[in-house]
């Protein structure tokens, strides 16, 4: 049985608060959800009812798949699996840690699922990976939880080989525990070729193209993605998650036209459903794209929209983060810089994401004519670094870190130290080229790389920066700032 005592942990620094905090989906009515038979120990009744929950689960409809599941369980009691489900919508595997009320109501679902006596074989092995899991979250660090659950899920998909529900959730946890400084890509690939098989016996199956492309989320493999990026928004349409999945591959490929088709579709469907997280999530996609088309008219528009909004609250990472980084990407992409100067973090924004708006901060006062010093705004990014070393948030603290970086190479810049910027942007680069990005964001506000690149071009060296910018474009292809400085690189080299 699980360890139910739940630990509530708060970071008071200068940054807001790290605990995650669950996002809220409102789907409305689902019509074309995709095709699930999840064929559970459960009354024959409520079959129906339970594929069109698990549909929703493997599109991250985690609010609606609750839902759904509340209702099977109200209908058949002895469906042990309905807990598990609702259990399951706790865990965002791809977006943040369960926490505080999130993770004690998982844990309680659990338990639940875990006394009802009546589940198959295959739920209850279902269950107990889940259990692993949840299993003492108070005393185990959530990253090693995760990888107890997908070695349980490898077990009950060795167990159950010809059960391709188990083998998708088995891939889904490859992909939730692939380390982001695996450059090799090990564990994406194992769970692609995993779900590129079931996506062959099961075409209109939700959860293997939309797990393919985030297998696929990369500069290596995004090539490999775009037939499960054409395929995934039709197969469950009325998912707003689904319609803007596909434009992860188009970003990594700069397709930018097919990624703001996809995104003003599924900010739309959000809006109309009422999911601000997936509407911000798509407005910030949008924003990017745009800006990579030089589009500002309509990147501003995203903007104002955000703007327009009210009652958001950044403790929520996947609003806060959209929130947060949409402005910044206005002002420095435009090159704002008054803009740019003036942001400030929304409030109980978590350290990594407040730390955009630092730095947007210090390159708004340090690139102006004349510069300013942007010494408070660069004691802030500290701060935030701090705090994600103190709660061992390695991934973002090296982000976050990267940041600094690149604060201080402009800050030397302004001084005249070319030499001292060059060196402390190309760390920044190094530290940022060595981590894949996560599924939340389109990429960084500019590539480190690309910074870099504008830094060699004012001491001089063209050459290198044409190498700089040209190693930029190889990781995020057709970003207008890339392009832009490679051109100024052959014109100097002229």
């Amino acid at each position: 049985m699980l360890d139910k005592s739940v630990a509530a942990l708060s970071l008071a620094l200068l940054c807001a608060p790290l605990s995650a905090q669950e996002d809220h989906h409102h789907h409305g009515v689902p019509e074309h959800l995709g095709t699930v038979r999840f064929n559970a120990g459960c009354a024959p009744a409520v079959s129906a009812s339970l594929d069109r929950a698990v549909a929703l689960l493997h599109s991250f409809a985690y609010e609606d798949a609750g839902e759904s599941f509340a209702a099977v369980a109200a209908r058949d009691p002895a469906c042990a699996i309905a807990h598990w489900g609702r259990s399951m919508t706790h865990y965002h595997q791809l977006w943040d840690v369960p926490a505080g009320a999130g993770l004690a109501a998982g844990i309680a679902e659990l338990g639940k699922a875990e006394m009802t006596g009546s589940a198959s074989p295959r739920d209850r092995a279902l269950i107990r990976a889940l259990g692993a899991y949840y299993g003492n979250a108070d005393q185990v660090p959530a990253a090693t939880r995760a990888l107890r659950y997908s070695d349980a899920m490898g077990a009950a998909a060795r167990d159950f080989p010809e059960d391709d529900e188990v083998a998708a959730f088995y891939a889904l946890s490859l992909l939730a525990t692939a380390s982001a400084a695996d450059h090799a890509h090990a564990r994406q690939k194992q769970a692609a070729d995993i779900l590129e098989r079931i996506w062959k016996r099961l075409p209109d199956h939700p959860g293997a193209p939309h797990y393919l492309i985030h297998a696929y989320d990369s500069a290596e493999l995004a090539q490999r993605g775009l037939p499960a990026a054409r395929a995934y928004a039709k197969i469950a349409s009325s998912t707003p998650h689904a319609l803007h999945m596909p434009s992860h591959i188009f970003t990594r490929l700069g397709l930018w036209a097919d990624s703001i088709a996809s995104n003003l579709a599924a900010r739309d469907a959000a809006k109309a459903q009422g999911d601000v997280g997936e509407q911000l999530h798509a407005m910030d996609y949008l924003t990017y794209a745009y800006l990579q088309r030089g589009d500002i008219a309509h990147a501003a528009r995203e903007v104002a929209a955000l703007r327009a909004l009210t009652g958001l609250s950044g403790a929520s990472f996947k609003i806060g983060y959209a929130s947060n980084a949409m402005p910044v990407r206005l002002a420095i992409e435009t090159r704002d810089w008054t803009t740019a100067a003036g942001l400030s973090p929304m409030a109980a924004s978590s350290p990594q994401v407040a730390a955009l708006v630092w730095w947007a901060r210090a390159l708004g006062k340090l690139r102006a004519t004349p510069p300013a010093s942007a010494d408070s705004d660069i004691a802030q990014l500290e701060a935030c670094r701090d705090a994600l070393r103190t709660a061992y948030d390695a991934y973002w603290l090296a982000q976050t870190d990267a940041l600094l970086k690149s604060a201080l190479a402009w800050r030397a810049a302004a001084a005249g130290d070319n030499v001292t910027a060059i060196a402390a942007m190309s760390d920044a680069a190094n530290q940022e080229d060595g981590l894949e990005k996560l599924p939340l964001t389109p990429g960084p506000i500019v590539p480190a790389r690309e910074q870099l690149g504008e830094l060699l071009l004012v001491a001089g060296r063209p050459r290198d920066a044409l190498t700089a910018f040209n190693t930029a474009l190889a990781s995020a292809p057709r970003r207008l700032g890339g392009l832009r400085g490679k051109a100024e690189a052959k014109q100097q080299i002229r």
